[in-house]
């Protein structure tokens, strides 16, 4: 009979196509990793993988079993889920995503208050983008992903927690006179410096500029807010962040302003991503509530 076990030995192949960091990864020896897949191929008469020295490779009837075995996975954790959901909120462990540009600068604020009022919930954060953490998401790997919307999930659902809305940062040298908001018309685009291409934050950040159809030349390429930051100390251009991280990226940087970007908000929305069938709604929203709150709290109301 074809067991469990075999299954997630498989999934773990798939992921890895290595079966030395596939049996790594599941804590036992390759050895024993590769007779419970050769028994699994046996037992249903199709070879699932094509190894050698060199590769693995998945063959056409072994993809469409895995599909099958990444949907049985997925079913009996959730048997095992709606088991445990009976127990007191976050008796069980959770696995949230969170994409780079929100985790440094949610987290901090949110997990204490999760930690004092939950001391012995087990959660474990994993980091990466939205896309990656979409077919996470989709395949049972993690309970939910933190995104900044809009951002296709088709099939998935969404738990807003926060509205924010994007300010235009620049040297204190370069701020126009009594500038208390600024509109994208009034932005100069040759000195906005933004994250490179794959980040939403930096759709996000055009869109509401109104500037998705329009070239943003700039010599210069980040994928961390912070670098932005020190270019724009640097006096090598302006940027735009979300409220969020005002606070953490501003701190320490005396020579800086913040100003608001006079256009239509909310700029982006935080939302918690799930599964249709997720049995853990119920302490979602309880992870909603206490993100949305000490938000409020640390951030100030959105406009």
């Amino acid at each position: 009979m074809i067991s469990l076990k075999q299954l997630h030995y498989a999934l773990a192949v798939e992921q890895t196509l290595h079966f030395k960091k596939a049996a790594e990864a599941s804590n036992v020896s390759q050895s024993a990793l590769s007779t419970a897949i050769s028994e699994l191929e046996k037992q249903l008469g199709v070879t699932i993988f094509e190894r050698n020295n060199k590769q693995v490779l998945i063959t056409n009837h072994g993809q469409l079993i895995l599909d099958k075995a990444r949907k049985v996975k997925l079913e009996i954790d959730e048997l095992v889920q709606i088991s445990q959901s009976n127990n007191k909120a976050f008796s069980s462990p959770m696995t949230l995503g969170v994409i780079p540009t929100i985790g440094p600068y949610l987290l901090p604020k949110v997990l204490p208050e999760v930690r004092k009022q939950f001391p012995d919930f087990k959660l474990k954060i994993i980091e990466e983008q939205s896309h990656v953490l979409i077919d996470m998401v989709r395949a049972g790997d993690i309970d939910a992903a933190i995104l900044a919307l809009p951002y296709p999930i088709e099939g998935l659902m969404s738990f807003d927690f926060w509205q924010e809305d994007f300010y235009w940062v620049c040297h204190k040298d370069e701020l126009p006179s009594k500038t208390q908001e600024i509109t994208s018309e009034e932005l100069a685009i040759d000195k906005l410096m933004l994250l490179k291409d794959g980040h939403c934050l930096k759709e996000h950040a055009l869109a509401a500029c109104q500037l998705q159809n329009k070239k943003q030349d700039s010599d210069f390429d980040s994928a961390s807010l912070h670098t932005l930051i020190q270019m724009v100390a640097g006096k090598l251009g302006t940027t735009l962040v979300p409220q969020m991280a005002l606070d953490q990226l501003t701190y320490n940087e005396s020579e800086l302003r913040a100003i608001h970007l006079n256009e239509p908000g909310p700029h982006r929305t935080i939302a918690l991503i799930i599964r249709p069938n997720y049995v853990r709604t119920k302490e979602l929203t309880i992870l909603q509530t206490i993100f949305t709150e000490q938000l409020r709290a640390k951030c100030g109301l959105t406009k």
